[in-house]
């Protein structure tokens, strides 16, 4: 069973990438804007490379990266001493949680802008605990 739900993660994780996480906008008033994964790194990769890159491999990268590899020793196709480092990047994967959570925190604080979050970024987080709770079952 926990080798299909891993190998679901595979599917899920690329339609999280584009469900919208947030609904954003200046003021209640003018409509908001969906903001997903993709859509965020493509604002990123226009403003700061730097950021983007750090967003892309915490957010696209690890997660792919981590579930692959649980595939890969579910199948024993990788040696279990792995495990050490894939538990490292769904930890860089749980970072991005973080920071969109931070993201709503300082908007919603700041009082300028309205910020709602969307099914998209539940499902995120959800893929990410269930990637994190497939790694600590495979010691």
């Amino acid at each position: 069973m926990m080798k299909w739900l891993n190998l679901a993660l595979l599917v899920l994780f690329p339609v999280s990438w584009f469900a919208p996480l947030l609904r954003a906008g200046l003021l209640p008033l003018f409509g908001l804007d969906e903001i997903s994964v993709i859509t965020g790194l493509q604002s990123l990769w226009a403003s700061d490379v730097a950021l983007a890159l750090l967003v892309t491999v915490m957010a696209v990268f690890a997660p792919m990266a981590k579930t692959a590899g649980l595939a890969l020793l579910d199948f024993g196709l990788l040696s279990p001493r792995a495990l050490p480092a894939l538990r490292i990047l769904g930890k860089l994967a749980m970072a991005d949680v973080f920071l969109i959570a931070l993201y709503v925190v300082v908007v919603k604080g700041v009082g300028l802008a309205t910020v709602e979050v969307a099914w998209g970024l539940y499902l995120f987080t959800a893929c990410i605990l269930l990637s994190l709770i497939l790694s600590h079952r495979a010691r």
